[in-house]
């Protein structure tokens, strides 16, 4: 083989190596981060009615509430089932999770106030693993994937699958899929 041809090769590799790297390791992402704000879920007014009435320049509202003759059961409400802060695992990560079932049922995973590091494939999961552990073991276990992390600051909704069990369920995960790693782990116990 010519040397113009070993070059050739060399460089071949070499660029198939660092293509390989970058698409891993995505390099670019210890720089960047982003940040969402959505709101609290919650149930919405079981049933209300509201009246305005205009009267010269004031505006009067009423709000009505249905009432019923009998003596009416407790209607159910939003409630939160846990709570827990984060813990570094890989990565330095901070804010606060609460786990909220909402009167219909519906249940939510809340990360309030995130700041974490950005990753490639970013993934928030339920885990049957303590917070705190190792930062490799949270895939060994049972977890439930709540899908991929929406920013790496803020305050973000999950939605915690109807059928998902969380009597065994004793954190919230930050998993990096790519490289099997938490960045951050948060004690949470329904």
């Amino acid at each position: 083989m010519s040397n113009a041809k070993v070059i050739a090769a060399a460089l071949s590799v070499v660029v198939l190596v660092v293509g390989v790297g970058l698409w891993a390791f995505q390099p670019w992402k210890l720089v960047t981060s982003s940040e969402i704000d959505q709101t609290v879920p919650v149930s919405g007014p079981v049933a209300t009615a509201t009246t305005t009435t205009e009267t010269g320049t004031e505006t009067e509202t009423e709000t009505e509430t249905e009432t019923e003759t009998e003596t009416p059961s407790p209607s159910p409400r939003d409630k939160v089932l846990a709570t827990g802060r984060f813990e570094d695992a890989e990565h330095a990560t901070s804010g606060g999770v609460r786990l909220i079932e909402l009167a219909d049922g519906r249940r939510f995973v809340r990360v309030e106030g995130l700041a974490s590091s950005d990753g490639p494939d970013l993934q928030v999961w339920l885990s049957d693993r303590p917070s705190g552990g190792e930062w490799g073991s949270y895939d060994d276990g049972r977890y439930v994937a709540l899908g991929e992390l929406k920013a790496t600051h803020g305050n973000h909704n999950y939605t915690v699958p109807a059928d998902a069990d969380l009597s065994t369920m004793q954190s919230v995960v930050i998993w990096c899929d790519r490289f099997n790693v938490a960045f951050g782990t948060a004690p949470v116990a329904a």
